[in-house]
């Protein structure tokens, strides 16, 4: 039977831990010290052992909602797509399902789950009293050649690519302490927010957290998009670690779009990615335009338990109410 044992993060444990091969950026210090600081939550990391033998580890996040501990692996909201485990490959990941539930309620007195993990199966959710949404993400495998690449794409995504070529955009790899990519990024996020009367769900704030984080351990693409003119019409942040790219965010402006920049950033993405052996570029999500891309579906359900019907039903109300939010403060900005 395995357990779960809380741990607290050393050298060593952390070498470990990016020993398995299914470990993801999510599972790394810089990232947890990320969602650590833009959520105010508290790390939770524990080893997964099948009598004296580790065979695993867990990942988590404790936060507080209406005064109750909840523990995301990870929650909506802190634009981090997976979490859950690192397992040996012979450990079936239901077992280590089975195992968290007494670690996260009994354990760490939590009232709330969730838990995205990019190797559960929806057949992995049955009979443990878990609910869950399917949540698939569009993902490009890297491995065929980039003519290969190329051509797996619509033929009007080829076209706007090359669109954007013969427009004169550019572009340009931008260094992790440029003191503009943050303001030239949210900026461009407000104006794609706007087009749909709303507001973004993050701050500046958690963009600069994000780079502070990540960019000193060399793990985050920033790219920056500039027209004929030189002007920065769009950017993306793209983290990426071990086998996988991830497509955190991408903005432009709606006046620049005819050129086409948004295609333009994900083709050198791919590119840049392919070169330096990584494998597969995760779009984080499985939104319809990304098909374009010669995307291919990976489903990743997103499991929560609560321990009474009450606590589930106050998760559903702070999402409903986040929602009415972001579309009030919309209206408020339009009306000033």
């Amino acid at each position: 039977m395995l357990r779960l044992q809380r741990v607290e993060p050393t050298p060593a444990l952390w070498a470990d831990r990016a020993s398995y091969e299914d470990r993801l950026i999510f599972h790394t210090e810089p990232w947890l010290r990320f969602v650590a600081q833009a959520q105010r939550a508290e790390p939770v990391l524990a080893t997964i052992s099948d009598g004296s033998r580790t065979v695993g580890h867990f990942t988590g996040l404790l936060t507080k909602r209406y005064g109750l501990r909840i523990l995301g692996s990870p929650m909506a909201g802190w634009t981090t797509s997976y979490l859950g485990f690192n397992l040996d490959p012979a450990v079936p990941r239901r077992e280590a399902l089975q195992a968290l539930m007494p670690f996260a309620f009994d354990d760490l007195g939590a009232a709330h789950l969730e838990i995205r993990d990019r190797g559960l199966a929806e057949t992995d959710l049955e009979g443990l009293g878990l609910r869950w949404a399917a949540a698939p993400t569009a993902v490009i495998d890297l491995s065929p050649s980039e003519d290969a690449l190329f051509a797996a794409m619509a033929s009007a995504c080829r076209r706007n690519i090359r669109k954007a070529d013969k427009s004169g955009v550019v572009i340009e790899e931008v260094p992790g302490d440029d003191p503009t990519f943050a303001d030239d990024f949210y900026s461009q996020l407000r104006d794609v927010f706007a087009k749909q009367n709303l507001v973004p769900t993050y701050s500046i704030e958690r963009v600069r957290t994000l780079i502070r984080s990540l960019g000193p351990a060399g793990s985050i693409l920033l790219l920056r998009a500039r027209d004929a003119d030189g002007r920065c019409i769009a950017t993306a942040i793209m983290p990426w670690y071990h086998r996988t790219m991830y497509f955190w965010g991408g903005a432009s402006y709606r006046e620049h779009q005819q050129v086409r920049p948004n295609e333009a950033l994900i083709w050198y993405a791919l590119r840049w990615a392919r070169e330096r052996g990584v494998t597969e570029f995760d779009f984080v999500g499985g939104n319809s335009y990304k098909a374009k891309y010669g995307t291919t579906d990976v489903p990743v359900p997103w499991a929560r338990r609560s321990r009474s019907p009450l606590v589930a039903g106050l998760r559903d109300a702070a999402k409903e109410g986040f929602a009415l939010k972001q579309r009030a403060v919309a209206r408020l900005a339009r009306a000033r």
